[in-house]
């Protein structure tokens, strides 16, 4: 297999301080970006609604990884599925990408909302997100992930 390096390009400060798998919205974060970055590379990102967002799992451990077919969640009413069926720190790079609302531009602060990585997480990279990168024709999957993620991003306020 072929390796490479990535360096992250900026930091997310605040928001979430710690992990949970439900409750995502409306908590307002940062994503720092890194100073030796001229400011003209954010030049034009204000005028765009969303970002695409590629963060580590940081917290995470590479022992975390698990390279099998299993339920999400661990709840045995959906099906046992492989490890790129998942969206969570148990894949091989620890990788994930969020698309959260751009609020406003500060120097090399991006404040946002909708961002689902915590406080300290390593950015890797970050564009606009483009309605037409998006998925093309009609969407479709099985029933788990919705019934698994119908609080996912419910307001952070109401978390019982």
């Amino acid at each position: 297999m072929a390796t490479y390096q990535v360096e992250s390009i900026g930091t997310v400060v605040g928001g979430h301080t710690r992990v949970q798998d439900d409750y995502q919205a409306g908590v307002e974060s940062v994503i720092r970006l890194n100073e030796a970055y001229p400011l003209e590379t954010l030049k034009g990102i204000e005028e765009f609604s969303h970002l695409t967002v590629t963060w580590h799992f940081h917290l995470a451990r590479p022992e975390d990884v698990q390279l099998h077919a299993r339920s999400p969640r661990g709840n045995p009413r959906w099906p046992a599925t492989g490890t790129f069926v998942h969206r969570n720190h148990r894949r091989p790079n620890q990788l994930a990408t969020s698309y959260p609302r751009l609020l406003g531009v500060e120097g090399w602060d991006l404040r946002v909302t909708d961002l689902d990585a915590v406080d300290g997480t390593p950015v890797v990279d970050l564009a606009p997100y483009f309605v037409e990168m998006g998925p093309r024709g009609d969407v479709h999957q099985p029933a788990w992930p919705s019934e698994m993620l119908a609080t996912y991003w419910l307001d952070a306020s109401k978390r019982p």
